[in-house]
């Protein structure tokens, strides 16, 4: 028989490899830790990268949609207030815009443009106020509404510069060669008008002017918009 104190001392090993156990474990919870906090970490930049460069995108597109507003208003102030008196033998003519088909045009575009970039300047405004961009937070049919909205109104404005500069070219070209030709056989008819047509002409490519700065930020705006489509 083996005696009591021959017996083989299993204990200590079981006691080592409890606490090897309980090392290992507690390794593997501060790993699990550690990459719980780097997943955390990177959440958190992912979260901070997109919405500060929104917001940026937000400001720049606030800013150019105020320069077209601005534009659009300036533009339709002057066209809607040129005028020129003409005095007859008999009577007065006034010459307003729609008097002539291209400013007529010209004013419609203006008034669509500015309407629409009215409701755009609110949506960029609350975009900020919220600190969120609306259509990342709406459905998907509200950029592609905006997009197609820029596309149409750059046409818009491009069709109402191209009729009013050459609208107001051509015009200005025919007084003066009529006017030429009635000197040339001295009859001072458009001589004693010439200054205020020159005049009411003049307005015209300075509203034109304000439209194709319009125009310009419009371009700038599409291209905005076709950004935040992509990145949707």
């Amino acid at each position: 028989m083996v005696r009591p104190d021959q017996q083989p001392q299993f204990q200590p090993d079981k006691a080592n490899d409890q606490t090897q156990i309980q090392l290992s474990e507690s390794h593997q919870t501060e790993d699990h830790s550690q990459v719980e906090l780097q997943n955390q970490s990177e959440s958190q930049t992912t979260d901070q990268t997109p919405t500060s460069t929104v917001q940026i995108l937000a400001v720049v597109s606030l800013t150019v949609r105020l320069a077209t507003w601005i534009s659009l208003l300036v533009s339709l102030i002057i066209l809607a207030s040129n005028t020129a008196t003409i005095k007859g033998v008999y009577r007065e003519v006034k010459i307003w815009f729609n008097d002539i088909y291209a400013y007529r045009y010209m004013m419609s575009a203006i008034v669509i443009g500015f309407a629409y970039t009215c409701v755009q300047v609110s949506l960029e405004i609350y975009q900020l106020s919220m600190g969120k961009r609306l259509m990342t937070r709406m459905s998907n049919g509200l950029p592609n509404i905006i997009f197609y909205g820029d596309k149409f109104l750059l046409s818009l404005l491009a069709t109402g510069v191209g009729a009013a500069f050459g609208a107001t070219f051509d015009l200005k070209k025919n007084l003066d060669e009529l006017d030429d030709f009635l000197e040339s056989i001295r009859d001072p008819l458009i001589s004693q008008l010439r200054s205020k047509l020159d005049n009411f002409f003049n307005m015209a490519y300075v509203s034109a002017g304000f439209l194709l700065i319009a125009f310009l930020s419009s371009i700038a705006s599409s291209i905005i918009s076709s950004l935040a489509l992509q990145k949707k």
